[in-house]
């Protein structure tokens, strides 16, 4: 559906049915065919400070929205319904454009965004704090993006983000995230980029842990996981994974533009790095000359699968990391990437330390198709992404 303008006096009649209109509370507004706000961009013109705003199953064509509230819930209802931009942008920068203020996103799919400089989003965050939950980005020109506003938190969880577009411009990152404060990434799915990257962020602090971070066979991204203003990262208990086509040998990038921030640190623990070129790849590269000399990096039982090197490409400390190929793992080719059940390797990592008052032992592993399995107490730890021996349901 494309969106059309609606009367004032059509939209006030219609909020005048709401539960909870004309009162101090949130209101929930129902927007969708049949309901009493049918568009989208209706519905983020008249929604208050901590309303909520339900949509229900569709396809809504060209249905982009500026949200300028300072706090609302925006959630899909039954099967998740689908932004699809249909040609149409707000401001030259997204479907959607999140403005200032505390967001929740769940259950809501964007695709094919394009804008005349070629930096499309399904989502443009500018400020404030963004959760988005249970979501799927596809065919955009960059999924989600943000500013560089330094307060600014971006939280996402269980989402998917893939298929990056070929059909015009270059560098188009699944996932791409300016100078914030933090980022926290988690039981979500990355796949099918091209040329660039399927994560890169600039924030101050990055939470990167049980996530499916793997271009998979199609995919021609660059970087898988770039960090190229170095900052606080925690990496721990993803799979992370290059395609054979990769434009880029290079898995993990630290550091590449120079610091930004005055504190610094990278910290890798219980992930399995892949890849799937014959002439091998860096599976981590730190730029340690454009860091400070304080610069923390630490490696501590990690999976590298293929051809490449690991602890060559950085200064630091490594313990309990092991080299491995494919053929160790259960069975690649359905993207069953556990060290076989029957491995050597089994309980042979190292005790996972402590840094900056955070363990680096993983708590849960990923989750097909997205989300998170808890892992039991471990009388010893495996190397790599997962401790159990068989994929989840």
């Amino acid at each position: 559906m494309r969106a059309t303008p609606i009367a004032c006096c059509t939209i006030a009649a219609a909020l005048a049915f709401l539960p909870g209109a004309g009162s101090v509370q949130a209101r929930t507004l129902l927007v969708g065919p049949g309901a009493g706000i049918e568009h989208v961009a209706d519905a983020a013109r008249v929604a208050q400070d901590g309303d909520i705003v339900e949509i229900l199953p569709g396809d809504y064509r060209g249905d982009v929205a500026v949200w300028t509230q300072k706090s609302l819930t925006i959630r899909g209802v039954g099967r998740m319904p689908r932004m699809i931009a249909d040609g149409q942008n707000v401001e030259g920068k997204a479907i959607w454009v999140l403005r200032n203020g505390d967001f929740l996103i769940e259950n809501i799919a964007f695709t094919g965004a394009r804008v005349e400089d070629h930096t499309g989003a399904g989502i443009r965050f500018e400020r404030g704090r963004l959760t988005v939950r249970n979501s799927l980005f596809t065919d955009n020109e960059i999924g989600l993006m943000t500013s560089n506003d330094a307060e600014s938190a971006l939280t996402i969880e269980n989402s998917e983000f893939a298929q990056a577009p070929r059909d015009r411009g270059q560098l188009k990152h699944l996932l791409y995230v300016g100078a914030i404060r933090r980022l926290q990434v988690t039981g979500s799915r990355f796949h099918g980029g091209f040329e660039g990257h399927l994560i890169k962020s600039r924030a101050r602090e990055n939470q990167i842990r049980y996530n499916f971070i793997y271009d998979g066979p199609t995919g021609k991204a660059a970087y898988e996981l770039e960090f190229p203003n170095g900052g606080i990262a925690f990496v721990i208990g993803n799979v992370v994974g290059q395609s054979r086509d990769t434009t880029n040998p290079v898995v993990i990038a630290y550091g590449a533009e120079g610091s930004r921030w005055t504190d610094n640190g990278l910290y890798l623990s219980h992930n399995t790095l892949i890849s799937d070129r014959w002439s091998g790849t860096w599976f981590l590269r730190v730029w340690s000359s454009r860091l400070p000399v304080e610069t923390e990096i630490v490696a501590v039982n990690n999976l590298t699968v293929g051809l490449g090197v690991f602890d060559l490409g950085a200064p630091g400390q490594f313990a309990g990391n092991v080299p491995l190929l494919q053929w160790a793992l259960g069975d690649p080719d359905t993207l069953d990437f556990r060290l076989a059940e029957q491995s050597v390797l089994r309980g042979r990592g190292v005790v996972p330390p402590s840094y900056r008052g955070q363990s680096l032992a993983p708590s849960f592993e990923f989750a097909f198709p997205i989300g998170l399995e808890p892992i039991p107490a471990q009388p010893s730890w495996t190397p790599g992404a997962f401790q159990s021996t068989r994929l989840s349901p």
